[in-house]
């Protein structure tokens, strides 16, 4: 009966609770199916298999649920799943025993710590604990403690909402019912009635509307208001399509790839674009800065008030502080910065100052999600550096270790033989660059730089990577980032050299990853004239590619060097990809006579994949790659039969390493 009179008073005031059940596996397992059968509800039953879980989270609603984190906790889940349950409902979350949980290995880690196997997440849980048992608002059952007692002061009466327009939804649907053309976006937290404005939208324009958003399951909320005007296609459906209409409506926006939805937006003449800013999508904030802002007189609108729920709800509040969703900078930190180098341990003796290196982060055009959060927290060889007045923050930087691989493993990488976890600007040296063993050399890699928006264009930023260039057991600082002109200019006033462009856009950012050195050491030095000097030689080739242009002087050469013929035995006798090994292929198609037509027919004719295998009787991509591989082998002998076979010879002793 105290379960009923819990969820009553909850219903009556409009709120949603957190309640944790810690201890062992059999106990913990006995409580939750007692609440099951005692209070009607749904009680969807989630654990650690997202991110498949949390697309279907979008736009749906339950009464009750239970999140099973006794292995491991996927904080995005956990929290999409909090915005599906309706006013009056709990949300159950089984932890193992509080002693015990900081040194428990968490499964989730291997979606983010870079290790081969989980590990434990002391920094995470610490905070977890110490947010949820301070806070009034959850009740904490521990295994050989009675149930907690539940009473918080008591709230006025909930009056939910009727279906018609609540006051911010009406002052939003009287300007779009007014807009004769261009782009709308509403954003807002979880629970604040946009997928039902939109709905509310459809019912009420002539015209014909098409809906589209990541998951149809998604957009139940809108077909629901929208009354018979609920068209819904794919995203990808509706892009292959000749479909016009007068409105597109997308759910969620900011969870389908930015390309993707560009071309989307610019076929209608009207378009309302929906999307959450908080938290576990980890993209509505960049999705604001970076996509809308293409936009010229863009129709941005935000709702505040929660609708499916009352204001000051317990639950929204404590998964607000464990994740650190209050992203808003606005005190502006003036005067001189310090620079201030952290490690990890920051988070247990310094929290406020980290939870703010992280709230600066997230509230930087960047896709910030709590799958960082945990990195930051948890992950093996992060680093952090500050620019501080007093207490307030006024830049950060986050950095990752990278290199320091063994010489086998770093010629296995440099072959295509392995691809171990982590490691991300360090392998790609090594399996898109030209040394072997590049990867042995040791990097930071500059993960996130964020400065506050009032003291940008001061220089904090490029004082911030210059310091962290100091750290002496190091030979480079890296970046990886989405090309863009802009971007380039920055990371160049950073001090930093080009050594790579990707050969394919991203499908997230729409644009091609460029790679770029800081070198620190002697032998970072030399990897980055190397690297460089490459790009320079083959920037005519990848140029073709890709179809942009590279920001580095050209020197196209047609004779093969050494390092072509390295290249080339990678390619030829192991597995270095096509993309990467094109500018030597192209010179070593000049320095031979033979028909060789696979190659041929891809780098000097630019056929499609597809006709080349049917003029050579190959049955898809497998045996065409096999046939260029082939021809090279074939190539290499020509030119020179006794090199040839010495370098294979080398190149496949590489696939045996420890």
């Amino acid at each position: 009966m105290m379960f009923d009179r819990l969820v009553a008073e909850l219903k009556r005031e409009g709120h949603r609770r957190l309640l944790v059940i810690s201890g062992d596996e059999a106990w913990s397992q006995a409580q939750s199916e007692r609440l099951r059968e005692a209070l009607a509800g749904d009680w969807l039953r989630m654990e650690n298999d997202a991110p498949q879980a949390l697309k279907s989270l979008l736009g749906r609603e339950y009464r009750h649920a239970i999140f099973d984190a006794r292995r491991g906790f996927d904080v995005s889940t956990f929290a999409a799943l909090s915005g599906t349950l309706r006013a009056g409902s709990l949300l159950v979350l089984l932890t193992p025993p509080f002693a015990a949980w900081p040194e428990q290995p968490d499964i989730d880690s291997l979606r983010w710590s870079d290790t081969e196997h989980p590990i434990a997440t002391p920094h995470f849980v610490h905070h977890f604990c110490r947010t949820v048992s301070q806070d009034p608002g959850v009740m904490v059952w521990q295994q050989h403690q009675p149930f907690p007692d539940s009473t918080l002061p008591s709230a006025p009466d909930w009056q939910p909402a009727s279906g018609e327009p609540q006051r911010e939804q009406a002052e939003i649907l009287a300007t779009l019912c007014q807009m004769q053309s261009g782009v709308a976006v509403v954003t807002a937290p979880r629970g604040r009635g946009k997928s039902a404005l939109a709905g509310m939208l459809l019912s009420r324009i002539s015209g014909h509307a098409i809906v589209t958003a990541p998951a149809k399951g998604a957009t139940d909320v809108i077909a629901r208001f929208a009354q018979d005007n609920y068209h819904f296609m794919a995203p990808d459906s509706l892009l292959a399509s000749d479909q016009q209409a007068d409105w597109l409506i997308v759910d969620e926006a900011a969870a389908i790839p930015g390309p993707l939805l560009e071309k989307l937006v610019s076929r209608f003449p009207r378009v309302l674009l929906t999307t959450t800013v908080q938290g576990y999508e980890g993209t509505g904030r960049g999705f604001l800065l970076k996509f809308c802002a293409r936009f010229s007189g863009l129709h941005h609108f935000t709702l505040s008030e929660p609708i499916r729920w009352a204001p000051d709800c317990p639950l929204e509040r404590v998964v607000a502080d464990a994740l650190l969703f209050d992203d808003v900078v606005d005190v502006t930190p003036n005067g001189a910065p310090e620079i201030l180098a952290l490690e990890q341990n920051a988070w247990a003796r310094q929290p406020q100052l980290a939870a703010d290196i992280y709230r600066l982060l997230c509230s930087a055009h960047y896709r910030t999600s709590p799958l960082d959060l945990r990195r930051m927290m948890d992950a093996p060889g992060q680093h952090f550096a500050v620019a501080r007045v007093g207490e307030k923050l006024a830049g950060a930087l986050w950095l990752v270790d990278e290199g320091g691989l063994s010489p086998e493993l770093s010629q296995a990488v440099w072959a295509g033989y392995r691809r171990p976890r982590g490691n991300l600007v360090a392998q790609s040296l090594a399996a898109h660059g030209g040394s072997p063993l590049a990867a042995t050399l040791i990097g930071r890699r500059v993960t996130r730089v964020a400065v506050h928006p009032s003291r940008q264009r001061e220089g904090i930023g490029q004082a911030l990577i210059a310091d962290a260039s100091h750290h002496a057991q190091q030979d480079y600082v890296s970046v990886s980032f989405g090309y863009t002109d802009e971007l380039w200019r920055f990371w160049q006033r950073c001090g930093f050299v080009l050594v790579r462009i990707g050969s394919h856009r991203e499908a997230s950012s729409g644009c091609y990853t460029a790679m770029a050195l800081r070198p620190v050491s002697e032998a970072g030095q030399a990897l980055c004239v190397q690297e460089h000097h490459r790009l320079c030689r083959d920037a005519r080739i990848i140029e073709q590619w890709n179809g942009e242009k590279i920001p580095v002087e050209e020197r196209w050469e047609t004779t093969l060097n050494d390092d072509d013929w390295l290249e080339l035995g990678g390619f030829a006798f192991a597995h270095r990809p096509l993309a990467t090994s094109a500018p030597a292929l192209t010179r070593l198609l000049l320095a031979t006579t033979l028909p060789l037509q696979a190659l041929r027919g891809k780098l000097e004719e630019n056929r499609d994949d597809a006709l080349l295998c049917a003029d050579l009787a190959l049955q898809g991509r497998k045996p065409l790659l096999a046939r260029q591989r082939q021809e090279a082998a074939q190539a290499l002998d020509y030119l020179d039969v006794e090199r040839a076979q010495q370098l294979k010879t080398d190149i496949l002793q590489w696939q045996f390493f420890q």
